[in-house]
């Protein structure tokens, strides 16, 4: 039986209804929440592993806001790019596209991996008025204190792209895996918040396409941080950072701050890599104020 969302109250007072783009030929699913009138659109990436589902809980404590969250290729309801290796420029290719034909102007949020993919698009060109970034990975995940946990995640996907393919999805897939990684990253002591996010991941962590799109990305995800795009993104950026991180430790996302010309640091106590799960009313909070320029509603 599903657990019941702490979230759902609110977020069932926020309309919702979902499209589909063609982007570098293939198609992608995206939801869009919230009024068609909203003077402010923001376009939400979502992490490794994970799908539009994971970024809800923020949607939920956004009202007024209109917010359009894709599935990224590969992963959830949208299909593998033909043809392209998923690397950090066909990510980042397709989030301009994409931003380019469904939401032009658009804030562009990045949570975890989604803030890489983010972080690349805008310093390639992708226009936006600002960029936001939940539990940005701001660091090399080979040199963080939890680089030996790092080292075994990339034997395991490493062994799940190796092995035949029905053993390897079905490593890939574990549920007890699966259900290891949620305890982990979990710090919240709410046994019905804890219960809501290992059914969160237990419901949509899987939902890649195959082992090779999920291995690609993997690699993607350890290949890069925002650091080396921050330098050339312009435009004012916000970071949202948990003090309890184990990917990226708040030492590093504050040493991340100064590289952007222009950026600030937003930090959450008592949370690690889940913000979106366990914090999502003080991450909004956050994006809301730093979006109060751009004319946000109250809530």
């Amino acid at each position: 039986m599903p657990a019941p969302s702490p979230y759902a109250a609110r977020l069932d007072r926020i309309p919702v209804h979902r499209q589909e783009a063609e982007v570098l030929g293939g198609r992608t699913a995206y939801w869009v929440y919230g009024p068609e009138g909203a003077e402010v659109t923001v376009l939400a990436v979502h992490g490794f592993r994970g799908e539009h589902h994971g970024l809800e809980p923020v949607v939920a404590h956004l009202p007024g806001v209109r917010v359009i969250m894709p599935d990224l290729p590969g992963f959830g309801e949208t299909a593998p790019l033909p043809g392209r290796e998923h690397d950090i420029d066909a990510y980042a290719q397709w989030l301009t596209a994409f931003a380019a034909q469904v939401a032009p102007g658009a804030v562009v949020l990045g949570h975890s991996f989604g803030s890489i993919v983010a972080s690349a698009a805008v310093a390639g060109g992708l226009e936006t008025p600002r960029l936001i970034l939940v539990n940005p990975i701001g660091a090399p995940a080979l040199e963080g204190p939890k680089a030996v946990l790092t080292r075994l995640a990339m034997l395991y996907y490493a062994l799940g792209a190796r092995l035949p393919e029905a053993l390897g999805t079905e490593l890939l897939r574990n549920r007890v895996i699966v259900r290891a990684m949620s305890i982990a990253m979990a710090k919240t002591r709410d046994p019905e918040l804890r219960r809501f996010v290992h059914d969160q991941h237990d419901t949509y962590f899987s939902r890649f396409s195959d082992r090779d799109v999920l291995s690609q990305a993997f690699r993607t995800s350890v290949s890069h941080d925002v650091r080396e795009f921050a330098p050339r993104i312009a435009v004012p950026t916000l970071l949202v950072a948990a003090q309890r991180d184990d990917i990226t430790p708040i030492e590093a996302e504050r040493a991340l701050v100064p590289l952007f010309p222009d950026a600030e640091l937003v930090e959450i106590a008592h949370v690690g890599h889940l913000i979106h799960y366990e914090t999502p009313a003080e991450a909004a909070g956050a994006i809301r104020r730093f979006l109060r320029p751009l004319v946000v509603p109250a809530p």
